[in-house]
């Protein structure tokens, strides 16, 4: 049956999440995926439908679906690929649409080349040697990691000496927290700088409860570190990440955060927390997170294409 290609509109967004969810239950066993997350991707600031999402369908059946944003304005494009295993034919069209698109959004940009990355779990539904055969390889490992929560044993930590921690409660904090983003992640594979109002759509603020992200300060060298987290996800708390500046490191910052952030799920009734790692991560984050408890979910590979 011959594949049909179209852009995504907002209304497909239920469609999508129930094409993803089904790629969870193949790949992780359950479905994960939440319709405001489509929602929230599919009215990215930075992605124009029209030229930047696609549907492909086989008959009335939606059999993948992908989508292109650009944080860079340069070289650095990232893509959305997913499609149902019986389906690769349908797969490898949109992909290459996608490849097509991401190379002329490029050089729209003023680049000679692009750069473009793709996040696949480990065991995809989407044909690895397909896209091996396209130039495609892998650079870089997460793992998504999760840690059961009890109410009772998961209690608010006693912060060390000389450091506080408080609530993001205002304008002032939010961008505080969004300076201490961009510092602490700086040094981070695949990082890109971002303004204050593209940071807040990557985060999706209008669905964020701000009483779920802190600072923390310490008596010497005041705000050094935040946890931005989130409860609308269906399946478990999730935080979405973790910072503290270099020259407050190793002092157990991280470790009384993440307790801090275990203890608030804990009191909302959460039964499982969960997180991203980068595995070659060099700030120690996967072994703070092995402290914690947390083990290892899913893992997931940063596929990467150079078109020119």
């Amino acid at each position: 049956m011959p594949c049909l290609l179209r852009p995504a509109v907002l209304a497909d967004a239920p469609a999508v999440t129930d094409l993803l969810n089904e790629v969870d239950r193949i790949e992780i066993g359950r479905a994960e995926t939440d319709l405001h997350t489509i929602e929230a991707d599919l009215k990215r600031p930075d992605v124009d439908l029209e030229r930047d999402s696609w549907l492909a369908f086989e008959g009335e059946l939606l059999v993948a679906y992908g989508l292109l944003w650009d944080e860079s304005q340069g070289e650095r494009i990232d893509v959305d690929h997913y499609v149902l295993p019986a389906h690769q034919a349908a797969g490898e069209n949109l992909l290459e649409a996608m490849e097509a698109r991401a190379l002329e959004k490029a050089r729209e940009n003023g680049a000679g080349r692009a750069v473009v990355h793709l996040h696949l779990n480990v065991v995809p539904t989407l044909d690895t040697e397909l896209i091996r055969a396209r130039g495609w390889s892998v650079v870089r490992r997460y793992h998504v990691l999760r840690r059961a929560l009890r109410t009772a044993e998961d209690l608010p930590p006693e912060a060390p000496a000389g450091v506080r921690v408080r609530s993001c409660t205002g304008e002032a904090d939010r961008r505080r927290v969004h300076a201490l983003y961009q510092a602490g992640f700086a040094e981070h594979f695949d990082f890109q700088p971002r303004d204050y109002h593209q940071w807040l759509h990557d985060i999706d603020a209008d669905g964020l409860d701000w009483s779920l992200v802190w600072i923390v300060s310490t008596d010497d060298l005041g705000e050094v570190g935040f946890l931005l987290s989130r409860d609308d996800r269906e399946a478990m708390g999730w935080i979405r990440s973790i910072g503290v500046l270099r020259e407050a490191r190793g002092r157990g910052l991280g470790g009384f955060l993440l307790r801090h952030a275990f203890a608030a799920f804990a009191a909302r009734g959460r039964d499982t927390v969960g997180l991203g790692v980068d595995t070659s991560n060099a700030t120690g984050a996967p072994e703070l997170y092995a402290r914690g408890g947390m083990s290892v979910h899913y893992a997931v590979d940063t596929w990467e294409v150079v078109l020119a």
